[in-house]
């Protein structure tokens, strides 16, 4: 060992969670859609009011604060991207108009009735998100459970809940054992619409003031106001490439409201979300609910990084997702669980047998292709379905190439087309354009076969004259099959179709079914596509009927099954620690600048990098990676250790900080003065300073990294890492 800080050396019955409003074999092609209420077997479920139509629309006026008559001549957006059908949601407690107050600004909404405010839940203050540059390992009591601790609750009863925040739409499901014989279900009934969805824009509406006015369909449904800020597609600012450099964001991503973050648009997102699924749960299944007490699983892209994840966690924990639910309860955080987005959709997709008819020891691939991310990972079978277990085969990988992009790329032809009719390009007729696209081809679109069919999107503005040159004509703007595969299909399912062929890149063992789940998996063109290239070397290429739902399922299958389904990862990159180590000839060589002498007279290198995990190693679910380190204290106040951890996407090994291949990905400070050893000799005379031995372990999961501390084979302090700068 060196000195001075430096490293020494029950299952879930698959027909019970298919999704019933779906023939079998017909994917879903339009998102969301709408699904049976969920049943509820010891008390009689909620019975909605028999109502032929639902009440005229109202509209909220900032003027004397009063309930107008249906809304005025101006059409809204008409958003119907989910073949709505069922039946008005559970009454909310409206009776005034002012639970919007004043602050609407001429903001009005298309939604079918009035709802209880997001503002009304009691948002977290953005402050609460931005906390502390590091983290700091304190006592034994702040332990975190890491997954290979992870048990069956004791309570057979316990509420899981799954959250699929995504960059288009979200959604909630919940289970538990006492519920529906243990068989998930998801909330669709919310506020803004009489009728049922399995999920919901993620969308938000502010005033200028940064004021939440709407959230979910009220907010996407609302009709284009001064004043008014429309936020959408919010999570892609925690990509890791956009995280890392401003930049690198998108510039064709809407730009946040004045003064507004990222991961405060995301906390209020996810506060309105689940304050309303909380009330909602506890009215579907007609008892009270426990819900403070329950399990949350939210999901990430698999193409996100550590600090990503961590952020994510930190916006959940700010909004209120969990919390102690009682006087002494420490282990609070635990019950918040991250699970990658691909991982989820394996548990749900494993046990659809009938789908993709496959065997233990044999291998399938997930393509979970969303609005913003299309995410890849291979796993294989272990086991049989009785007693399911998944294990990883190699890194997953995703990007940036969901459907949402062919919306920005349409957007872009639209405005190249009409560059000479500027009355169509206001932000107004873009967005009406944009809408008509996404609702009537995105996902009907077949390619080749629609070369030569025209396409009609009806112009917001119809008073311009006609020009044939560019497609206008009677108040349509016709845009042929060819061009549209050209510009704006083509370009993102090439991205689609090499994504898929790098990953079977990754692994030297047969890929036995490729099963494709995520909203822009119900595109008719990418499914054909998909086929087409990869049918000669996988024998099943399938989506279920419920691909729009398959995480979110999944997310909650993984929570009422109490223990880890998914046996080991992958590490998708390698990681260091930066320390000290006795200095070498080559260090004399390569980097003399580094080597200085310690306090207790040793040469010593600085800036070496101490591997921890190789990228790809294969790790058993939660399986800790230990390392003994010692530091020298001068004095019984020199109590502090900062390690700092780097990571890296290449296959290099390397030795140095500044080779060009690492990234800084947190600091991690330790506070020794909590280990027995430590005390002792801090309460002894020691002119010459003392040293502390101890260990510093890592745990992996497939979206978090966890640090230990370690002392005598017993764990001092756990904490998932901090990763701001």
């Amino acid at each position: 060992m060196s000195c001075c800080g430096e490293s020494r050396d029950k299952p879930i019955p698959e027909e019970g969670n298919r999704v019933t409003p779906f023939k079998e074999g017909q994917p879903v092609t339009q998102q969301p859609s709408a699904q049976s209420l969920p049943q509820w077997q010891e008390k009689a479920i909620f019975q909605p009011p028999n109502i032929a139509t639902p009440p005229p629309a109202v509209q909220y006026a900032q003027q004397q604060n009063q309930l107008h008559q249906p809304w005025a001549q101006q059409p809204a957006l008409p958003f119907n991207p989910y073949a709505a059908s069922g039946s008005p949601p559970p009454a909310t407690n409206v009776t005034s108009p002012t639970l919007f107050n004043a602050s609407l600004k001429g903001y009005t909404a298309s939604s079918s009735s009035p709802s209880p405010p997001p503002s009304s839940y009691g948002l977290i203050p953005p402050s609460a998100v931005y906390g502390a540059n590091r983290m700091t390992v304190s006592g034994r009591g702040s332990a975190i459970l890491s997954q290979k601790d992870f048990a069956a609750p004791s309570d057979e009863g316990k509420i899981s809940v799954s959250i699929d925040f995504g960059t288009t739409f979200s959604g909630v499901a919940y289970g538990s054992s006492r519920i529906a014989a243990g068989k998930v279900q998801q909330i669709l009934n919310w506020p803004g619409s009489f009728e049922t969805f399995r999920k919901i824009p993620t969308c938000m509406l502010y005033d200028e003031h940064g004021q939440i006015l709407a959230w979910g369909i009220e907010a996407k449904n609302a009709t284009p106001m001064g004043g008014a800020i429309k936020c959408e597609w919010f999570k892609l600012f925690l990509e890791p490439h956009a995280l890392r450099d401003e930049a690198a964001i998108d510039p064709r991503l809407p730009s946040l409201p004045t003064g507004k973050q990222a991961l405060e648009v995301i906390v209020d997102f996810l506060h309105c979300l689940w304050s309303y699924a909380k009330e909602q749960i506890t009215r579907e299944i007609g008892a009270v609910a426990d819900l403070d007490s329950a399990d949350v699983w939210l999901t990430v892209p698999a193409a996100w990084d550590a600090r990503g994840c961590q952020m994510m966690r930190d916006a959940a924990i700010a909004a209120e997702l969990v919390h102690a639910s009682r006087a002494g309860d420490t282990s609070w955080r635990e019950r918040l669980r991250i699970i990658t987005e691909p991982e989820a959709a394996a548990v749900h997709c494993a046990y659809l047998t009938d789908l993709h008819k496959l065997r233990p020891s044999q291998n399938f691939m997930i393509c979970d292709a969303g609005g913003g991310t299309v995410d890849l990972a291979v796993y294989k079978i272990i086991g049989m379905l009785s007693n399911l277990e998944i294990a990883e085969m190699c890194a997953r990988s995703g990007a940036n190439c969901g459907s949402l992009f062919l919306d920005l790329r349409f957007r872009e032809l639209v405005k190249t087309l009409l560059a000479d009719h500027p009355v169509h390009l206001d932000a107004g007729s873009l967005a009406y354009f944009q809408h008509n696209f996404s609702e009537a081809t995105k996902m009907v679109y077949r390619g080749e076969a629609d070369d030569e069919k025209m396409f009609h999107f009806t112009c917001f503005n119809t008073e311009d004259p006609h020009d044939p040159s560019v497609g206008l004509s009677h108040g349509d703007l016709a845009i042929p099959g060819v061009l549209l595969r050209r510009e704006v299909f083509d370009p993102v399912v090439h991205q689609v179709l090499d994504l898929i062929e790098e990953q079977t890149k990754k692994i030297d063992q047969p890929v036995h079914a490729l099963l494709l789940v995520g909203g822009f998996s119900g595109s008719e063109y990418l499914f054909q596509r998909v086929k087409e290239r990869f049918v000669s070397r996988i024998p099943v290429i399938s989506r279920p009927s419920d691909c729009d739902t398959a995480t979110l399922r999944g997310a909650a299958q993984y929570g009422l099954a109490g223990r880890a389904l998914v046996s080991s990862v992958i590490a998708p990159q390698a990681y260091m620690m930066k320390v000290k180590l006795p200095a070498e000839p080559e260090d004399h060589l390569k980097r003399p600048a580094y080597i200085r002498t310690n306090d207790a007279g040793i040469p010593v290198c600085e800036n070496r990098l101490q591997y921890l995990v190789a990228k790809g190693a294969i790790l058993r679910k939660g399986q800790r990676i230990q390392h003994k380190f010692c530091k020298f204290s001068q004095n019984g106040q020199d109590r502090i250790f900062i390690a700092t951890l780097y990571t890296s996407d290449s296959d290099k090994i390397m030795r140095y900080t500044d080779e060009g291949e690492t990234l800084e990905l947190c600091k991690w400070t330790v506070d020794l003065s909590v280990l027995p050893s430590y005390q002792e000799n801090a309460n002894l005379p020691h002119p010459n300073g003392f040293y502390t031995e101890f260990e510093l372990g890592l745990e992996l999961d497939s979206a978090e990294v966890r640090g230990v501390l370690i002392h005598a084979g017993e764990d001092w302090g756990r904490v998932v890492f901090d990763f701001r700068t």
